[in-house]
């Protein structure tokens, strides 16, 4: 019996606020569907100049059978893999896919903001709650 083909999960490895959601992925990916690298990492292939520079904007998914999927359905994908399918299914579709992709553009546009109030408020149920 072979090994189950995984995904490769492409994000920015500078970003404080994508690595929460790596962290966060990482944490529930307990079947390891997912090869999880910073894009600046990544090699050739299956890193082109092209898909560095989409990389640079958005997190990517390279999907096991060749798909490449990025920013708000890659995250909805991932949300799928990793235990969540109906609310991946739900959201993926439009208009739904819609609103997850323009939040995903506002949350990627303001990285830094977000980053930093993640920084200064404790997740529930953490000692500094």
């Amino acid at each position: 019996m072979g090994a189950t083909p995984r995904h490769l999960l492409l994000w920015d490895g500078t970003c404080g606020f994508c690595r929460r959601f790596i962290d966060w992925v990482r944490q529930r990916d307990r079947d390891g569907r997912f090869e999880i690298v910073p894009y600046q990492d990544a090699p050739t292939p299956p890193m082109t100049p092209e898909l560095r520079e989409a990389c640079r904007r958005a997190a990517h998914v390279l999907t096991a059978d060749g798909r490449v999927l990025r920013a708000g359905r890659a995250s909805m994908f991932v949300l799928r893999e990793i235990g969540h399918p109906v609310l991946g299914r739900v959201l993926a579709v439009p208009p739904l896919v819609w609103l997850v992709e323009l939040g995903y553009f506002v949350v990627a546009r303001n990285r830094s903001g977000f980053s930093w109030i993640l920084g200064k408020v404790s997740p529930p149920g953490s000692a500094g709650s």
